[in-house]
């Protein structure tokens, strides 16, 4: 997701190539068997909800408004469809998930007087297709026929059977049309794609798992951009080849979801370390060293690297109480001097998040769980939404809730109070939230077989009435999270009021005997603090030794 507006496009796709991020997993390499994809929406300013599209039969002559998702001008309007599907979020009735991460690429092919936006092309997409490979030939259809007015932009297209990555650019001012390549993800493998364009070479004779637009080669010849055999065309190499950035803020978190399952991955840290040219690039997937599961992948998706050599542990940027998150711009300048921020996966600038669960062997509306949280993933509880699913829960679509208005009935603004508390006492107050986040968590996935299994034999008697039981579920999990934290949120402003520690036990803070709150603790600076504080300032503050 990318906000910049059309004054940002002037500029080289790497001044902004830092906003989203997907992972991908196929249904022979995760656990359970099931398709899994996930997405962190980011973008600093951000406010998102659950959205909602029904399911409706269009007349002829009914017309579709294109409002951009970005700066939501009107761009124009395009016949409906005959039919289109619930959409709950970014997963379809069908189990069609799809997410994005914008990667920019030459800035002259933007068509600005295009029709049809990144954003608009993915609920089209979900609204009209009951598979992924409908999706991509959806989306694609509509960018060439009415123009694609995004810059580069990178789709997760799956369904329970499937997963695919497509990559599409348009031709410039004036140009119609876009040009794109579609690839399969092997069912064996894992894949990811972060703010870069990732396919480079494609098999141009795979039509079984390859896709793309007649003119794919031919436009970059036609500009001059490519002279070499059809055979040696990369997508990624002439239309978006990686810089620093695209490699040390982007490609970097397709490395650290990969060194989750391999353990071969460091060989690549000079390619995603970016300061060496002559690097290797990673492949477009890898096969997973073990089974995959949304439990993982959501785990991946809160992963600041550690354990890695890129570990934001380790400087003063991380502050008192080692917060593993930094300021942005990434970019910054001391005495004329550029410096940068590391960009790991879990970020601040979260306006949602989701894993996507597709699971083939089950009904449709039961099969498929968007798990969707509103801020950084990892500051919420990831709760379940079916694909099935009609009303949105209140917290995640709540009246008069927007970028600038707050409501205590909202999760994203809720768990961004909480979220805002904890980053610059990371390391004292985190462990309050990954507590409550994992113990919500681990309930919703204890609880998941009984109530699919529930729902499973409603719908043997009646499908609407199983739809309706796991809309009610959804709606209900997500407002007894909220309500546990605006709980945490009490709880953390009293136990660390004041950059102090309240003392509790058993879960109750500790009162004198006359009933006043117990003498609190002081932790003072942690010992690496302290003593880089002394090496920095000397005697400034030494304590007299009379």
């Amino acid at each position: 997701m990318n906000r910049i507006i059309m004054a940002g496009l002037l500029m080289a796709a790497s001044t902004y190539a830092s906003a989203c991020t997907n992972f991908i997993v196929g249904k022979k390499a995760s656990k359970d068997g099931s398709v899994i994809c996930s997405y962190n929406a980011d973008d600093y300013g951000m406010f998102q909800y659950l959205c909602h599209y029904p399911a409706a039969k269009h007349a002829a002559g009914d017309m579709r408004k294109i409002i951009n998702w970005d700066t939501n001008q009107f761009q124009g309007q395009i016949p409906e469809a005959p039919e289109t599907y619930n959409v709950i979020g970014n997963i379809n009735e069908y189990q069609v998930t799809i997410g994005e991460t914008t990667f920019g690429g030459r800035p002259e092919m933007v068509d600005t007087t295009s029709v049809i936006d990144y954003g608009s092309l993915i609920y089209l997409g979900l609204q009209r297709s009951k598979t992924a490979r409908e999706a991509i030939k959806v989306m694609t259809g509509l960018a060439e026929k009415y123009g694609y007015c995004s810059e580069g932009e990178t789709f997760t297209i799956c369904d329970s059977n499937e997963a695919w990555i497509l990559e599409m650019m348009g031709k410039g001012t004036g140009g119609k049309g876009a040009v794109w390549v579609a690839v399969r993800i092997p069912d064996d493998a894992i894949c990811a794609h972060a703010n870069q364009s990732r396919i480079r070479t494609f098999n141009q004779n795979d039509k079984k798992n390859v896709m793309f637009s007649k003119d794919c080669i031919n436009f970059a010849r036609s500009k001059g951009w490519f002279k070499g055999k059809n055979k040696d065309f990369s997508f990624c190499g002439i239309y978006a080849n990686p810089d620093f950035e695209g490699r040390r803020f982007c490609e970097v978190r397709v490395w650290s979801f990969f060194r989750h399952f391999s353990n071969d991955m460091d060989k690549y840290l000079p390619y995603v370390e970016g300061k060496e040219n002559n690097t290797t690039p990673m492949p477009l997937w890898i096969i997973p060293n073990k089974k995959v599961s949304v439990q993982d992948v959501e785990n991946c998706m809160r992963d600041h690297f550690e354990g890695s050599a890129l570990a934001l542990d380790s400087d003063i940027g991380q502050g008192v109480w080692d917060m593993p998150y930094r300021p942005t711009p990434l970019v910054y300048k001391v005495d004329g001097k550029k410096y940068f921020n590391e960009r790991p996966t879990s970020t601040q600038q979260t306006g949602f998040t989701y894993v996507s669960q597709m699971r083939s062997w089950l009904p449709r509306q039961i099969g498929g769980v968007l798990w969707f949280g509103n801020d950084d993933a990892n500051m919420i509880a990831y709760t379940p939404v079916y694909c099935g699913n009609t009303v949105q829960p209140v917290c995640y679509n709540t009246p008069g809730a927007d970028a600038v208005t707050f409501k205590d009935n909202n999760a994203y603004w809720v768990c961004n109070w909480v979220s805002n508390m904890i980053y610059p006492r990371y390391s004292q107050m985190f462990p309050s939230l990954k507590v409550v986040r994992d113990s919500l968590e681990n309930t919703y996935f204890d609880n998941q077989k009984s109530v699919e299994d529930k729902a499973l034999a409603m719908y043997k008697q009646n499908p609407t009435e199983a739809m309706r039981y796991l809309n009610g579920y959804s709606n209900d999990v997500a407002e007894q999270m909220l309500a546990r934290w605006k709980n945490l949120a009490i709880y953390l402003i009293v136990k660390y009021n004041d950059m102090a520690v309240k003392p509790e036990k058993d879960g109750k803070f500790l009162r004198t005997k006359t009933g006043l709150g117990a003498t609190v603790l002081r932790p003072g600076y942690p010992d690496n603090v302290a003593r880089k504080l002394v090496e920095t300032t000397g005697d400034k503050f030494a304590y007299p030794s009379k």
